[in-house]
């Protein structure tokens, strides 16, 4: 017990030390504060993960295409924003692609993009409603393992780097990930209009290609700032190298079991990184033993 109390108060200690290196542009911000509301949301998050399923267990699924529409294409805007913000502001504050350290004074390019980067950290939280609409709609399966270990993890990092790096490397990912939400989440809001939109969608398989080069080059660009000894947090190049390496795994695996692996039986058409937005005809499948009508569900 008293190594645990010890414990205990070498990270509290620690956590108070760190906030004196923290970027002290963010402080005032909604929500960089503290991490308590970051920990909060993604704590009922979690719990949601398992009451959700309970409540919906008896009910019927809730179809939500105009809900998912708009929230899909709010989604792009959001994440063009960002990458926009991004791009403009990097360009001119002239940011190194290679090469770039946190630059903490009140330039205005400076805080554009740690505005910019902020929205990004938002825009993982907001993606929380990914996993709610799923299990509205009694998806269940698509909430996979890979599915809660992004949106949740995301959002939690994120955090952290715009508390104490909201600049300098920090804008290359986020600004290659908010583009690739560009297009994903397109794909979702045009696959929320149903079947026949859907069958134009050819491209969904190369969404998660794309995802999965984005690590490889989030990997080397780290490597390469650690290897030339760029100025930038090295714990954070390492901490980024360990978490894209989770992903290559995981969206490989992802990949191998959507796109690769022969299924047994005949099944429907994949859904992108788990994510499916459109409706299925209806049909009679048989689940614990009881016929139940898939497809209708509750309107928006």
């Amino acid at each position: 017990m008293e190594t645990v109390i010890h414990f205990m108060n070498d990270s509290v200690e620690f956590y108070k030390w760190s906030l004196t290196i923290a970027d002290k542009r963010v402080e005032k911000w909604p929500m960089m504060a503290s991490p308590l509301p970051t920990l909060g949301i993604s704590v009922l998050y979690l719990l949601f993960l398992w009451v959700g399923p309970l409540y919906m267990q008896n009910r019927e699924p809730f179809q939500l295409r105009k809900t998912l529409i708009v929230y899909n294409f709010s989604m792009v805007l959001l994440n063009f924003y960002i990458c926009k913000e991004l791009l403009l502001g990097s360009r001119a504050a002239g940011y190194s692609y290679l090469c770039q350290p946190v630059n903490y004074s009140n330039d205005v390019n400076e805080v554009r993009i740690a505005s910019a980067l902020w929205w990004y950290y938002i825009s993982k939280g907001v993606e929380f409603l990914d996993t709610v609409f799923f299990i509205m709609r009694k998806k269940f399966n698509q909430v996979s393992f890979l599915h809660v270990y992004h949106h949740c993890t995301m959002f939690i990092l994120w955090w952290i780097g715009i508390k104490w790096v909201p600049g300098g490397q920090s804008f290359f990912g986020a600004t290659i990930n908010s583009g690739i939400h560009v297009l994903m989440y397109g794909y979702y809001g045009l696959a929320a209009f149903g079947p026949k939109i859907q069958k134009y969608l050819w491209w969904k398989k190369y969404l998660t290609i794309i995802q999965m080069i984005q690590f490889h080059v989030t990997i080397g660009h780290a490597a390469h700032s650690l290897y030339t000894g760029c100025p930038f947090p090295a714990w954070m190049q390492w901490a980024l190298i360990g978490y894209a390496v989770t992903f290559i795994i995981l969206f490989a695996n992802f990949y191998y079991q959507t796109y690769r692996r022969q299924p047994r039986l005949k099944s429907t058409k994949p859904a992108v990184n788990g994510i499916s937005n459109g409706t299925s005809k209806t049909s009679e499948v048989t689940e614990n033993g009881k016929k139940q009508k898939k497809g209708k569900g509750k309107h928006d």
